[in-house]
């Protein structure tokens, strides 16, 4: 199967992993020689309740049983999609109270730049330098990384960036600008959390030139800091929540909230202002819904907070520089990437899975299902440990 992986598949670097799986469940990952893999990533924040979690795949089964895609987005009223949506409500602040749903998170990008053109009749969006906030042509223009879109240019124009955490910065935001997108966690530049009350400051200062404020929740969001979403963490609401990754369970899906106010813009002048064909599709709005109910009727989001508290007990070594991140939304540092290198390629050779961020080259992503046992964070430390003395006597 490897050769015809490379074969047959498109790549997205010169050397990926190449494991070849077999199947998966709960925190493992199993390869087809039946060598079980302790998963510290969960498909990058994505798998936020496991592999094959028995609630999402008896939605899944059940929506199987009764219906598939059976129209575009938006023109009837599905069970799973509509309840969803209601449910995120409930569980959002008061003004957020529409949800558009899209099939990945980069989709659901360009649909809340969109709107913020939209509500302001305004053509400038602001980003933060290392931003990522996904691939396509809209969402590579507010990428804050200019060695990964260089080659892809011409772009969106109109486009200007600030530093992440720079008060000073934020005198950019004017009365032209349309929109300010920002991660409330910064996630490829290396887990970075606003400092100093700077996500409140953002909000002041949209307020007073009339900009809108979107935060990108795809990584934090879904219980991952202890919160539903990470901007509870820092006492600010934002206009627009740009969500994916962990909310399909899994699934592949994307959405962006606002206000009813806001999204019903996108309905009129031009009508059909943001469409896709499986936005919402039943399946996986069944497997959305399933997910959310799980995490906001369990205690799962406290438990992210506790098992941080373990995972900063045992990874203290002389490798490691610091911790970054909130809950299970974790980056070990390192002082070089060619530890970090050897690190993850390391654990993998002795079954555990971690993970590089994209701009951050010291940093290895620690991100599990947010249903890791205590257990099974000692087994990951362990290995995490092991292998940084043999690192460290390499030196």
């Amino acid at each position: 199967m490897i050769r015809d992986f490379y074969k047959y598949q498109a790549q997205t670097s010169p050397h990926p992993l190449g494991m070849e799986i077999s199947h998966a469940d709960g925190s493992y990952i199993y390869d087809t020689a039946n060598n079980a893999y302790l998963d510290f990533v969960a498909g990058v924040s994505a798998a936020s309740l496991g592999h094959r979690h028995p609630r999402v795949n008896q939605a899944i089964i059940n929506q199987l049983d009764k219906y598939s895609h059976v129209m575009v987005y938006g023109e009837y009223a599905q069970h799973p999609a509509t309840e969803f949506c209601r449910l995120l409500a409930q569980h959002m602040p008061p003004q957020l109270s529409k949800t558009y749903l899209t099939n990945s998170g980069t989709e659901a990008t360009e649909g809340a730049l969109k709107l913020a053109r939209r509500v302001t009749g305004r053509s400038q969006l602001i980003s933060c330098y290392n931003a990522y906030h996904g691939n396509t042509m809209g969402s590579m223009s507010v990428m804050g990384f200019e060695e990964r879109k260089q080659i892809f240019r011409p772009l969106v124009p109109d486009v200007d960036f600030i530093t992440f955490n720079n008060e000073a910065d934020l005198e950019k935001i004017t009365d032209k600008t349309a929109g300010i997108i920002l991660e409330t966690i910064q996630g490829g530049a290396g887990f970075i959390e606003p400092h100093d009350n700077f996500l409140k400051k953002v909000r002041e200062r949209c307020n007073k030139t009339g900009t809108v404020m979107i935060l990108d929740e795809i990584q934090p969001g879904f219980g991952r800091t202890g919160k539903l979403f990470g901007f509870e963490n820092y006492d600010v609401v934002p206009d627009v929540v740009v969500m994916g990754k962990g909310m399909g369970g899994g699934m592949p899906v994307g959405a962006f909230t606002a206000s009813a106010e806001m999204m019903d813009l996108l309905s009129h002048d031009p009508k059909l202002g943001h469409i896709t064909t499986f936005g919402g599709h039943p399946v996986i709005a069944a497997a959305c819904l399933a997910t959310l109910q799980e995490i906001t009727e369990t205690d799962i989001m406290a438990q992210a907070l506790q098992k941080e508290k373990l995972f900063r007990e045992l990874l203290v070594h002389p490798l490691i520089k610091e911790v970054r991140g909130r809950g299970l939304m974790l980056a070990a540092m390192t002082e070089r990437p060619d530890i970090t290198d050897k690190v993850i390629l390391k654990c993998h050779q002795r079954g555990l899975i971690l993970f590089w961020l994209l701009f951050e080259g010291c940093a290895i992503r620690i991100t599990p299902p947010l249903t890791i046992s205590e257990d099974e964070i000692r087994k990951g430390c362990g290995i995490i440990i092991e292998v940084m003395n043999e690192v460290l006597n390499e030196q």
